[in-house]
């Protein structure tokens, strides 16, 4: 086809079945080199829009002016030039979908299931580390507890056995000084019953030496008969009476005895109270002649 010198250029579209083929083979050529370039590819290549041209308009080359000494041929009229058809929108269409990236979205897949999977060992991990320490630190709280009401007992068993040996030893003590003063009190007595049975037989014999001194024996006395009188005395000595009790058999020296009793009022007595109550207020008189 002659297109003439001054006709305007016009685009002509290409067919979409022969585009789409070539834009296919592209887009499989790019995912082969995708896939031999993963191991150093990082990121997806942003997409390629190819325009693809079946043949390329022809341009007739001008025609050749030729000076010639002809009278220049009648001019014929231009032909009306027909309008070019509108040029169609250009609609920013979606480019083609690709051919997915088996191998890249299951290494994706695989990377992200193994990092969910390290998240979940780390959770799992930590849940468990938590729930060891937290046993651990209520163990430990318990351990602390039962130590502290361990101590408590001993210290209130301590304090009770320290109170216990206290009180027994101020008991032993008390009990030590009882024995003690009873033992000095039972001394005391002996001693006091020595004395107030010294100081009584010393007595005795005053009053037995002042009642034979004023005693008349009768002539007929033989032997050495023994007479027991009971003497009434009052605390002053004062002799209030003369009972015979036993008598010697011999009437004569036991009216003797009775009569040298009260001639020897008053008898003497100790000045120590409990050695005069062992003669007031009743004595008990024993007399023999050779004595």
């Amino acid at each position: 086809m002659n297109f003439p010198a001054d006709a305007p250029f016009i685009s002509r579209p290409a067919p979409r079945l022969a585009a789409g083929a070539l834009a296919l083979g592209v887009h499989v050529l790019f995912v082969l080199l995708l896939v031999f370039g993963v191991s150093w590819q990082t990121r997806h290549p942003e997409p390629v829009m190819v325009d693809l041209w079946e043949t390329l308009p022809l341009v007739a080359p001008p025609a050749a002016v030729k000076r010639s000494r002809l009278p220049p041929a009648p001019v014929k009229a231009p032909e009306p030039v027909k309008a070019a058809p509108p040029p169609r929108p250009v609609v920013n269409e979606p480019p083609p979908p690709r051919a997915p990236d088996i191998a890249l979205e299951k290494k994706k897949t695989e990377t992200e299931r193994l990092h969910k999977l390290q998240a979940m060992q780390v959770a799992e991990e930590k849940a468990r580390s938590d729930a060891a320490r937290a046993q651990a630190e209520a163990a430990r709280k318990a351990h602390e507890k039962q130590l502290a009401e361990q101590r408590k007992r001993e210290l209130l068993r301590q304090m009770e056995d320290e109170d216990l040996m206290r009180r027994m030893a101020d008991e032993a003590s008390a009990s030590e000084a009882r024995q003690v003063k009873l033992a000095e009190a039972r001394a005391a007595a002996g001693k006091r019953q020595t004395e107030v049975a010294r100081v009584v037989g010393q007595h005795r014999d005053l009053i037995s030496a002042k009642v034979r001194g004023n005693t008349r024996l009768p002539d007929n006395l033989t032997g050495n008969p023994v007479v027991r009188c009971l003497v009434k005395l009052l605390p002053t000595g004062e002799v209030q009476s003369v009972r015979v009790t036993q008598s010697s058999g011999n009437v004569a020296y036991d009216e003797a005895v009775v009569r040298a009793i009260e001639k020897s009022s008053p008898l003497p007595l100790p000045s120590d109270r409990d050695a005069r109550a062992a003669f007031v207020p009743e004595l008990t008189f024993v007399h023999r002649p050779k004595e």
